[in-house]
């Protein structure tokens, strides 16, 4: 699994707006509180913007704050707008992927893989990180030991 930077700021970015409550927060004081290059968090607090996930008020007064309720916005949804695709093969999405010969079957490998990981990301919304509390089912994962070690690390 590979989450890149930007994913990974813009779901810290959002976090703190969710935990900010409904008054606007500057994209220095998002930055500063979550160690985010201010640059680099403006141009992702403008697609998520354009998304509606978040909503922006200029002015002295202004900021950033969520366009919807925490408990409505999925790391799913953070995810796709700054990435496309949950998951890609080359560029395309795994069932449009076609292997020639032996590698035939891989491309249900890819979908299936997608398939899990899209069920915990898009069931994990803002407000269940904000309190910690995952859904049941994707808590009972963390009590697996390997859930915690890198294949690379066994």
């Amino acid at each position: 699994m590979r989450i890149s930077a930007r994913v990974d700021y813009a779901i810290r970015a959002t976090l703190e707006l969710a935990a900010g409550g409904p008054e606007p927060l500057t994209s220095e004081r998002i930055a500063a509180a979550q160690r985010i290059p201010v640059r680099f968090l403006q141009s992702i607090l403008a697609d998520l913007t354009a998304a509606r996930l978040v909503a922006s008020t200029r002015g002295r007064e202004g900021g950033y704050r969520l366009g919807r309720p925490a408990a409505e916005i999925s790391i799913a949804d953070i995810m796709r707008v700054e990435q496309g695709f949950l998951a890609d093969i080359h560029g395309s999405r795994p069932e449009d992927v076609d292997y020639p010969g032996v590698a035939r079957e891989l491309t249900k490998v890819w979908v299936a893989a997608r398939a899990s990981y899209r069920s915990v990301l898009e069931r994990v919304t803002l407000a269940d990180v904000l309190a910690g509390r995952l859904p049941e089912d994707i808590a009972a994962l963390l009590t697996d030991e390997d859930a915690w070690v890198s294949g690379s690390d066994r």
